[in-house]
């Protein structure tokens, strides 16, 4: 089928859009390309739109069976700088685009939402699907907002799935340092220690990024009445986990010290998944990615490419907030996040 993927060039994207490709669709992606040289190694690309998702109207979409909606503002941090942009670009957007995918006569609508909007949960309790959402940040909240809308658009020529995805870890070609276990890892391989800011008792599920690709392309290939207006946590039960498990599992491979902040104290935003309905809307699926694979894999590719404590630490690079700040402070962006010329060149 004909697929549109926005946010190609993020950090899921670059993972995914190749893989929907080498599994035989037509894909085209769609990016703005705040992180045009944030590279982390080689990987492979699709045909891409230059264009900003906001700005995504029907006439874009003509022709396509499915969009695949991954771009957002990724993360906290972003969100607190300016609240307004992220309910801007990843509640607005996200519910104008699939107004205007509807129109244009897409069929299927896959949309990267999280399980952050669980937030804090009470015990031990793994939450699926029908739990109660208690989004704790902007990110979360137009998550489960943007879950809200898409909701009041289903029907039977226009279906939304909803992928509540797990933390993120895992290599990509747009790699993010900013996420918990690639973060810890390159702590660990450029310091030769972890540094806790919590007490490290929170719970958080993680999937490496090519499982949430090879889920996505599964949601895009299963029948309709199987996945249709439906939410799906992606993950595996075996990956929720403490964050002073992760720490322990860098020990193990490093050998690295793990110390907690002298202020340390629990982290809110805790909860543990039950991801049991994933098996049942996508038969013979299961995730292959395990936590201990891959903070092996983050090791070596840090080794590979001889990452340093430098290059981690505020680096535009691999940190978001940091590369979107740089573009603020150049003039490059405006106070709406977007480009002040029209003109930039993109990679193609």
């Amino acid at each position: 089928m004909k697929v549109l993927v926005t946010g190609c060039h993020g950090y899921i994207g670059s993972v995914t859009a190749p893989l929907l490709a080498d599994a035989g669709h037509d894909v085209v992606g769609l990016d703005t390309f705040f992180y045009r040289g944030c590279d982390f190694g080689e990987g492979g690309g699709v045909t891409s739109l230059d264009l900003d998702v906001r700005d995504v109207g029907p006439e874009t979409l003509q022709g396509f069976a499915a969009v695949v909606h991954l771009a957002a503002l990724s993360n906290d941090p972003i969100g607190d700088l300016n609240a307004d942009w992220t309910y801007r670009i990843n509640l607005d957007a996200t519910v104008s685009l699939a107004r205007a995918a509807k129109e244009a006569g897409v069929e299927r609508f896959v949309f990267a939402s999280s399980c952050s909007m669980y937030g804090a949960a009470s015990g031990d309790d793994l939450l699926d699907e029908s739990a109660p959402l208690r989004p704790l940040t902007p990110y979360a909240e137009t998550k489960a907002r943007a879950e809200e809308s898409l909701l009041e658009l289903a029907d039977s020529g226009f279906s939304p799935i909803y992928m509540r995805n797990a933390t993120a870890f895992g290599v990509s070609p747009r790699l993010r340092l900013d996420v918990v276990l690639n973060n810890l890892a390159a702590w660990a391989h450029t310091t030769g220690r972890i540094r806790l800011l919590s007490d490290g008792s929170a719970w958080r599920p993680l999937v490496h990024v090519r499982d949430i690709s090879r889920a996505t392309l599964a949601f895009l290939e299963a029948p309709r009445e199987a996945v249709h207006n439906e939410a799906f946590n992606i993950g595996a039960a075996e990956q929720n986990v403490r964050i002073r498990e992760l720490a322990e599992t860098l020990h193990g491979l490093l050998d690295c010290e793990v110390e907690l902040s002298d202020d340390a104290t629990p982290d809110p935003r805790s909860y543990r998944v039950d991801f049991s309905k994933l098996s049942t809307g996508l038969p013979g699926f299961r995730c292959e990615w395990t936590v201990e694979r891959g903070a092996d894999e983050l090791v070596r590719a840090y080794e590979r490419i001889g990452l340093t404590f430098d290059e981690f630490e505020g680096s535009r690079r691999y940190i978001r907030l940091a590369q979107i700040k740089r573009l603020l402070d150049e003039g490059a962006l405006d106070d709406d996040l977007r480009w002040r010329t029209p003109e930039r060149g993109s990679p193609s």
